[in-house]
């Protein structure tokens, strides 16, 4: 009866993180990133790219939007004809530009990102503690086969079958559940992981990292009670994102610490170059 009750429990939570995966439908940027009727006659009309880039900045200076493309210009999207929020992309399957978006997942034929990471995430766990039962509970029947204490060769294959496929998809869920998680504790996405965020400063891999624990709270939550449910937690809309140079910024200590840190190198080594002539 337990074995039957938690097999229950992890398929109705596989079958749930899986549905809300699948038909929950990617946010798309809100309207004041899209360009205006003005504007866009007044960007398409314009043929001097240097002023085009001038339109855009001019527009954007509106928007919480601080990321920028590889040469410094803002972010566009000629196809939405929207200025992107900050870690939003482009989805060409779903053509459609996508707040936050982590990749399109073939698994569920839709686009993960920040309406529906955190329910992605739970469907790997799940799925992953899923498969984790079934070959332990499995296991022992296999073993039995093995030494010879049952001998009925129909089952035989079907408990050989059902093992090997459990743990083969165990394996696989454990990578990507584990890629995922380690994104997570840096607050990247999957594409930012493979090209890094430009900042007004340049590239930044860790521009959105604000610690682990932060970074936690911006998928799952403040409510740690929500965390294992697939129910909307994520913090924020999903059009701007707490940023480490921001966070720096604000406070002067910080800001100033690597200034510090320089400062105390070129001492030192003002000391140790006294100390040789001396």
């Amino acid at each position: 009866v337990a074995y039957l009750t938690i097999f229950h429990i992890l398929f109705v939570l596989f079958v749930w993180t899986y549905w809300k995966s699948i038909f929950t439908l990617p946010v798309q940027p809100d309207k004041k990133f899209h360009m205006s009727y003005a504007d866009k006659e007044r960007y398409e009309n314009e043929e001097r790219p240097e002023v085009q880039r001038q339109i855009l900045a001019e527009i954007a200076r509106k928007l919480p939007v601080y990321t920028r493309t590889g040469n410094g210009g803002i972010r566009f999207c000629d196809r939405c004809q929207l200025i992107k929020p900050d870690r939003c992309h482009h989805c060409s399957v779903c053509a459609i530009c996508v707040l936050k978006m982590d990749h399109h997942c073939p698994w569920v034929n839709n686009c993960i990102g920040f309406s529906n990471y955190k329910f992605f995430l739970l469907f790997l766990a799940y799925s992953l503690l899923y498969c984790l039962y079934i070959a332990a509970t499995v296991f022992k029947y296999f073993i039995k086969y093995w030494t010879g204490e049952l001998t009925n060769g129909r089952s035989k294959f079907h408990v050989l079958f059902l093992l090997f496929v459990a743990v083969m998809f165990f394996v696989s869920l454990m990578f990507l559940f584990g890629y995922h998680c380690w994104l997570v504790s840096r607050n990247r996405s999957t594409l930012e992981a493979f090209s890094a965020p430009v900042f007004q400063n340049g590239p930044d891999k860790n521009g959105f990292n604000l610690g682990f624990v932060k970074n936690l709270q911006q998928v799952f939550g403040e409510e740690k009670k929500l965390w294992l449910l697939p129910v909307v937690s994520s913090q924020g809309d999903g059009h701007f994102f707490p940023m480490r140079a921001l966070c720096e910024a604000q406070n002067p200590l910080l800001a100033n610490e690597e200034q510090w840190e320089d400062d105390g190198i070129d001492e030192e080594s003002h000391g140790k170059a006294i100390q040789k002539e001396i």
